[in-house]
C-alpha cells in the first residue's frame, strides 16, 4: 500500500504537508546508482518528499547526477558540501566496495544529530558507525520495485533512534512499498529473500515464457498472461489468508494437467533449488558484511 501523508499526523517542524507532500527536512543520497534512484522515484513521485528537498551526489559521474537532477528535479551537493551539513538524513547508496571511502568522504561535514540510513547490502551498522561515529543509523533492504511504490524492505535500527527518527525512517521507506522491522542479523536473510527476489521471479519469468513459445504460444501472449497469473495468485494469497500448500492443493486435481506438472517440478527437486538460491544469495550477504567488517578493523 502505497504511503499517504494523512497516515501520519503533524510533529514539530519536521512534518509539514505541502500540497500533498510531507516535507521531511532535508535528505542527501551519498551513491546515485539503481537503489538510490528507486527510493528517490518512489519518494518523489510518491508524494512522500518534494524534490526541492532531496540532494543527491556519488564519486564522479556527472551524467548520473545531471540525469536525476532533470529527472526528479533534486538537487546536486555542492563541492562546499553544504547540504551534508543540513542534513538531518544520509542515504547511504554506494557500492558495497566504495562505502568507506565513501564514509570518509562525508564524515566531517556531517551535524552530529544527523541519522544515517543505510541501503547497502551486506554492510552492518557497526561499520557505519565506526566510520561516521555514534549517532542514529539505520540499515535496511528495499528491492528496485521501490521506483513503483512496491518494494518489500526490511529495516533494523541502533539504540540511537529515539521514536521520533524511528518515525521518519519508516515513513521514507513506507513511501516505496512495505516495511517490516527485524533484528539485524536477519537482514541477511531479508536481502536473501526480498532484496534480491525480484531477479528470482524475472528469472523465472524468463523460463515460463520460453516453454510457452516452445509449445506454440506468441511471446506477447504469454507474457500478460505469465503476468496475469502472478498478479492474480499474488492477490489470492493476500486477500484469503490462505496457505500457498492450501491453494496449490485447490488447483490441483488427481491425474489433472496441475498435478502433472508439480509433479515435474518436485521430480527436479525444485524446493531444493529455491533454498539453494535463498542460501547461497543469504551466505553472500554475510560474507560482504564479514569483508566489510574486516576493511573497518584494519582502518
Amino acid at each position: 500500500m502505497r504511503f499517504r501523508p494523512d497516515d501520519i499526523g503533524t510533529e514539530a517542524h519536521f512534518f509539514i504537508h505541502l500540497k500533498g507532500m510531507v516535507r521531511m527536512g532535508t535528505i542527501v543520497f551519498v551513491g546515485a546508482g539503481s537503489m538510490a534512484e528507486a527510493i528517490i522515484a518512489g519518494i518523489v513521485d510518491g508524494g512522500v518528499m518534494h524534490p526541492r528537498d532531496v540532494f543527491v551526489m556519488n564519486k564522479s559521474d556527472d551524467d548520473r547526477l545531471s540525469y536525476l537532477q532533470q529527472k526528479y528535479g533534486v538537487s546536486i551537493v555542492c563541492p562546499e558540501r553544504k547540504a551534508l551539513r543540513d542534513a538531518e538524513l544520509i542515504v547511504l547508496g554506494t557500492k558495497p566496495k566504495d562505502i568507506h571511502q565513501a564514509m570518509a568522504d562525508i564524515a566531517g561535514f556531517l551535524n552530529e544529530n544527523a541519522a544515517v540510513l543505510s541501503v547497502i547490502a551486506g554492510v552492518s551498522i557497526a561499520t557505519i558507525e565506526c566510520g561516521l561515529g555514534s549517532r542514529p543509523i539505520a540499515r535496511s533492504m528495499p528491492n528496485t520495485s521501490a521506483t513503483i511504490g512496491k518494494s518489500a524492505t526490511g529495516v533494523s535500527m541502533n539504540h540511537a533512534v529515539d521514536e521520533q527518527m524511528k518515525r521518519r525512517i519508516l515513513t521514507l521507506l513506507s513511501g516505496i512499498g512495505i516495511v517490516k522491522e527485524v533484528q539485524e542479523d536477519e537482514l541477511h536473510a531479508v536481502t536473501a529473500l526480498s532484496g534480491s527476489g525480484p531477479a528470482y521471479i524475472y528469472y523465472m519469468v524468463e523460463a515460463l515464457e520460453e516453454a510457452a513459445i516452445t509449445e506454440g504460444l506468441s511471446k506477447e501472449i504469454a507474457r500478460e498472461l505469465i503476468i496475469q497469473t502472478f498478479e492474480g495468485a499474488s492477490a489470492m494469497l493476500r486477500q484469503t489468508g490462505e496457505e500457498p500448500s492450501v491453494l496449490r492443493t485447490n488447483v490441483t486435481s488427481p491425474n489433472g494437467t496441475t498435478e502433472a506438472g508439480i509433479k515435474a517440478l518436485e521430480k527436479n527437486s525444485f524446493k531444493k533449488i529455491i533454498a539453494e538460491c535463498i542460501q547461497s544469495a543469504e551466505t553472500r550477504s554475510r560474507e560482504l558484511g564479514s569483508t566489510s567488517s574486516s576493511a573497518t578493523m584494519k582502518e
